[in-house]
């Protein structure tokens, strides 16, 4: 590796580092706007200027490359400087050339205390007033949808937004009108931004030009509690800090996390925490002549106790919900197998997956594995609405490592090219036999993956194509040796927060039970008559016939109204509790605000329930219970780190699925709106008006 010497400290650099990175490898500070570790090198704002010996003028850092340096007579490292007088004078002229036409809006201005203009005018600016007398320059406001709120005075056109639409997000939708004075950034005909990844470049925008627009005027930073925890709005886990002020969450931000989500979050997962306070349950209901009435939680326990009695254990049920975590499902399967049901699932959508090799129900290429892929086959996944970060790993991919696609699936634009292949998920018995040309692709390929979602699984003939997909996997040695570093291209991409866990846990038929379609039938035709819904909102509420349903959750969703008594329990925000993400990926999620009102949290409801019916559950605490959860999944007691690969093992892949007939019947994607998939989002205003805006267009023309 070449060396650089910076401020008199000589350092080992990789060659193809720049200048910014080689000196901030050697412990100088460099400030910047324009720069961004995670998108090309636009040079735009010339903050991070230093001085190169032998150059006449002060350099661009980010733009110029170690292997451009030239080094010294004798051969001596490059000498850079970030501290001389011209670095010194030249930053200064740079910053008073920034503040010419930038407004005095500090005062009402929602990026104050977290402005990196403000930072840096102060670290590097001069004391003095500006030079300049003339009129500053207004631009007017830009459309950019109900996420992004603009105010375009402020922009100093480091251009990072219109970077990041382009090449993370995929879409062409921001770019500069103009030259020089007239320069403006603009999205083109006042079009909204569309991308589901579209308010990061909120957080990415240096200045207060992009603001959230639903956090407006609502608090300062300084005024937030900071809670480290993590995204429940999909499988993928996320890295996310809640910001909260009293009771009330007023944002989410995202954490970085290289493994998982880099440092981008969803739009869904940044802005759906307006309906974490909308439409709550904050008091125990019961169904009296006909009408849900507010119940003292020990009038609820007595009507659940009262009729478990006069149920049988064959006639009784329980569903997990999709954003629940790993203790209250621990604590109510317990509670079931104690009184004798076999009727459990957590599979709300029907999905055939479970009861096999864990490895045949995770993601185990892991999503930073996304990044080393060279061939990809997507089979019955949008990944684009089900998982959008890993979305953005794949178009990532796609751009840096030429990676090839086919998608087996409805057509719909996910922001990278592909080979689209037939709908009909039976030509996948004609790929694992090797008659296919995507056969030879995969085969060909050095690191070949295959993601399978839910909208092929969660079909009659889902296990049988699950089958299929783990023989395709199998045949073009796409599962490589065991061991942490080995290759595994066979996924499966979730999309319910909760399923995971509830699969490490057991939370499936027992023998002889009945799995979700089985119990919603059974209960239609009278044979189920005890329902217990542990945050189950995505289920056919009408097939619930006249079964006695309990709900326990956190939203006056479809099962709340449907239910006979209602238990109000506690969001993710309100509570400290375990998820399992789609790689197999333990995560603990904290407690961030408490729950309103009567509210608690869900495993010391299903614990007290469990003193009333008689069947009371071995442990007092979270500590108690989650030592509880080591016995069913040991895993649980390593967070943060993704499963290795076991290998490819003939006893262990040809175990997932079930051999079987695949119907030639199309895929159809699992999601339907973005914007509306569990109770939080669905009591959001912001996700109300970004469906409205973005997805029932679209219908409105699709049914047309």
């Amino acid at each position: 590796m070449p060396k650089i010497n910076v401020d008199g400290k000589e350092v080992d650099v990789p060659a193809d580092f720049t200048l910014l990175q080689a000196c901030e490898a050697a412990g100088a500070e460099i400030p910047r706007f324009c720069y961004h570790e995670r998108l090309s090198i636009a040079g735009n704002c010339r903050m991070c200027l230093v001085e190169l010996k032998g150059s006449p003028k002060p350099v661009a850092s980010c733009a110029w490359g170690v292997r451009d340096c030239r080094p010294g007579p004798q051969g001596e490292a490059p000498v850079v400087l970030t501290k001389s007088p011209m670095v010194k004078k030249a930053r200064e002229g740079v910053m008073e050339f920034l503040l010419i036409n930038h407004p005095l809006d500090c005062p009402i201005c929602d990026q104050g205390g977290e402005c990196d203009l403000q930072d840096q005018a102060m670290a590097y600016g001069h004391a003095k007033f500006h030079r300049f007398e003339e009129n500053k320059r207004a631009v007017t406001d830009k459309n950019m949808g109900p996420l992004v709120k603009t105010i375009m005075t402020r922009c100093i056109h480091c251009t990072r937004c219109v970077r990041f639409a382009a090449e993370v997000a995929g879409i062409d939708e921001i770019g500069a009108t103009g030259r020089g004075e007239d320069m403006e950034i603009t999205t083109y005909l006042e079009h909204a931004v569309s991308s589901e990844l579209s308010a990061n470049i909120v957080d990415l925008c240096p200045v207060g030009a992009l603001t959230a627009k639903p956090y407006a005027f609502n608090v300062r930073s300084w005024e937030l509690a900071k809670t480290e925890s993590v995204d429940v709005m999909d499988a993928v886990g996320s890295a996310i800090r809640v910001d909260a002020r009293g009771a009330e969450v007023m944002r989410v931000i995202p954490r970085v996390n290289e493994e998982v989500n880099e440092e981008w979050i969803s739009d869904k997962t940044r802005h759906a925490v307006d309906g974490l306070k909308r439409q709550r349950l904050d008091t125990p209901y019961v169904r009296r002549d006909g009408k849900l009435r507010p119940a003292s939680w020990s009038e609820a326990f007595a009507a659940i106790a009262e009729r478990v009695k006069r149920s049988q254990p064959n006639r009784m049920a329980a569903l997990v919900g999709d954003l629940v975590s790993a203790e209250p499902i621990k604590a109510l399967k317990d509670l079931m197998s104690m009184l004798g049901v076999a009727n459990l699932d957590c599979r709300q959508d029907g999905s055939k997956i479970g009861g096999g090799p864990r490895q045949g129900y995770l993601f185990n290429t892991t999503i930073r594995g996304i990044d080393d892929a060279d061939a990809l086959l997507l089979v019955g996944t949008n990944p684009r609405w089900e998982a959008p970060i890993i979305n953005a790993r794949i178009r990532k991919a796609w751009l840096k490592n030429d990676l090839k696609i086919s998608r087996l699936g409805p057509r719909v634009d996910l922001t990278y090219k592909l080979n689209e292949l037939d709908s009909n998920p039976a030509v996948l018995v004609d790929i694992a036999a090797g008659k296919n040309p995507i056969f030879d692709a995969l085969k060909a390929a050095k690191r070949p993956m295959l993601i399978v979602g839910q909208g092929a699984l969660a079909r009659p003939d889902g296990a049988a194509i699950l089958a299929a997909c783990a023989e395709i996997a199998r045949n073009t040695g796409m599962i490589g040796p065991a061991g942490e570093g080995g290759w595994n291209g066979f996924n499966v991409l979730h999309t319910a927060a909760a399923r995971v866990a509830a699969l490490d846990l057991g939370f499936l038929p027992q023998k002889g039970g009945k799995d979700t379609t089985a119990i919603l039938e059974g209960a239609s035709k009278g044979e189920i008559d005890f329902v217990y819904l542990l945050g189950a909102d995505e289920i056919d509420t009408a097939k619930l016939g006249k079964a006695f349903v309990v709900y326990q959750g956190t939203h006056g969703d479809a099962a709340a109204q449907r239910a006979d008594v209602v238990l109000p329990g506690a969001a993710y925000t309100e509570q400290n509790g375990t998820y399992v993400n789609t790689e197999g990926r333990v995560q603990a999620a904290r407690r961030a605000t408490f729950p309103p009102g009567d509210a608690r949290e869900d495993w010391a409801i299903l614990r007290a329930l469990s003193d009333v019916i008689g069947k009371r559950l071995p442990y007092d605490d979270l500590a108690a219970l989650r030592a509880a959860m080591l016995s069913d999944a040991p895993h649980f007691a390593v967070t943060d780190r993704a499963p290795a690969n076991p290998g490819a093992d003939a006893a262990v892949w040809t175990n997932i699925g079930a051999k079987g007939p695949i119907a030639k019947t199309p895929v159809v994607y699992p999601i339907r709106d973005f914007y509306l998939t569990n109770p939080v989002a669905r009591a959001s205003i912001t996700m109300a008006e970004c469906s409205r805006l973005f997805v029932q267009p679209r219908v409105a023309a699709a049914a047309e």
